[in-house]
């Protein structure tokens, strides 16, 4: 007998009472249905399994708050840049005001923005975690993604710390025109710093990774990682097909294509994330150094050259 087949007859032997409070236990999240195979499973069970499904392994999408759980050590995890909050420099409006899209979404969400940064410790090294949370406008980056994650960067190059980036999105924020785009340089060169100082830097490309974050700072790692069957690319299939008008190859835009053809280094599957993680992080461990790095060589304060006379 199926699963199926067994909460029909429940259903119709149950009294009225007890059908409700089975209804209800449904509804409230106990049991996930996998989007690949059609598995219902305890959703107890999925999260010990770190939400992949035992039957297919398909690796059904989680949050921010979940990845954060997943990786960083217990009680270990300190967040950076609460505070920080979306405006909307532009007044932009579609269909309705960008300002009452933020403010719609983060009640919904309970998020601020796109993205999570922190401090924690992944299986006892200290890491410099950003996770990025597809729920927010499609994890969008936006003006304030930039500026966490480029602060979350910088920090990590003062305190000599390897930069780990789970990224999920669909690209550069609309709603905020050259203002996002912008932040694609500025996470860029604060990457390109946290390298001068010989620092390890890991993005994890998820399901999707596209747009903008492809054609930045998720491209730029030291070791790329991706999750299996992340669909990963900077403009959509279709628009490549029409711009080409040529049919694109089977399984175009995966990781496993991607991969394949040298833009990604390894697919980890999420149930062995944290530990490959945190063995690529004491292989690359920094050797100490007398050198003292301030705050001007990190942000590389601009100072003007004085005109001629």
């Amino acid at each position: 007998m199926s699963l199926f087949d067994w909460f029909a007859n429940r259903k119709k032997s149950a009294s009225p009472i007890s059908r409700e409070r089975q209804e209800r236990e449904i509804a409230d999240g106990l049991w996930t249905k996998c989007e690949s195979c059609g598995v219902v499973a305890y959703t107890k069970d999925l999260r010990a399994n770190q939400m992949v499904c035992r039957e297919c392994e398909h690796h059904i999408r989680i949050y921010s708050n979940e990845r954060i759980r997943q990786l960083i050590d217990s009680n270990t995890w300190m967040p950076m840049d609460e505070a920080v909050r979306p405006t909307d420099p532009l007044q932009f409006r579609d269909r309705k005001s960008y300002r009452d899209r933020l403010r719609d979404t983060q009640e919904k969400t309970k998020l601020v923005d796109a993205v999570n940064t922190g401090i924690g410790q992944l299986e006892g090294e200290r890491v410099a975690l950003g996770v990025m949370d597809f729920r927010f406008m499609g994890g969008s980056m936006g003006s304030v993604v930039g500026e966490k994650l480029t602060r979350l960067i910088e920090r990590a190059t003062l305190e000599r710390l390897p930069v780990v980036i789970i990224c999920a999105s669909g690209g550069a924020r609309m709603q905020e025109g050259m203002l996002s785009l912008m932040q694609m340089a500025k996470i860029s060169g604060a990457l390109e710093r946290h390298r001068e100082a010989q620092l390890l830097y890991i993005p994890v490309l998820t399901h999707p990774t596209t747009g903008g974050v492809t054609a930045s700072f998720a491209m730029l790692g030291d070791i790329i990682l991706a999750e299996p069957k992340a669909t990963i690319g900077f403009a959509g299939k279709r628009v490549i097909e029409q711009t080409l008008r040529e049919k694109l190859p089977e399984g175009f835009q995966t990781s496993e294509y991607l991969l394949q053809h040298g833009f990604v280094d390894a697919i980890v599957p999420r149930t062995q994330l944290k530990s490959t993680l945190a063995q690529l992080i004491r292989l690359h461990r920094p050797q100490p150094t007398n050198h003292h790095v301030s705050l001007s060589e990190v942000i590389n304060v601009y100072t003007p050259v004085p005109s001629p006379e």
